[in-house]
């Protein structure tokens, strides 16, 4: 029983500690996913082609990397939330402009 308790105090610790040294990016996250998507349902439907699919695929991951680097520190800083929400506002018109471009996949 001792085992148990210690072990639930142990997790729930590292669950609290990991929220508090880890910086999480909710917004940067949802919007990477419907990012994801996006590409994923234009390259299904042929809105996209493979190259271009390809192309925004790069644009999305440099967003990522600067997340990541953004994150590494432990803070994300309100100038590093700034610029990170301009490199997706970047990817989002890369998409958008892709989408409505005329070329189709098929």
């Amino acid at each position: 029983m001792k085992k148990l308790l210690l072990t639930l105090i142990i997790a729930t610790f590292g669950i609290f500690a990991a929220n508090a040294f880890g910086q999480v990016t909710p917004r940067a996250d949802n919007r990477q996913k419907a990012q994801k998507h996006r590409v994923k349902t234009g390259a299904k439907s042929g809105e996209l082609t493979k190259r271009e699919a390809k192309s925004i695929k790069y644009s999305a991951k440099s967003a990522n990397r600067y997340e990541k680097k953004a994150k590494s520190d432990g803070t994300v800083s309100k100038k590093e939330r700034a610029r990170l929400q301009h490199k997706q506002n970047k990817t989002s018109r890369k998409i958008y402009r892709t989408k409505h471009n005329g070329r189709d996949r098929n």
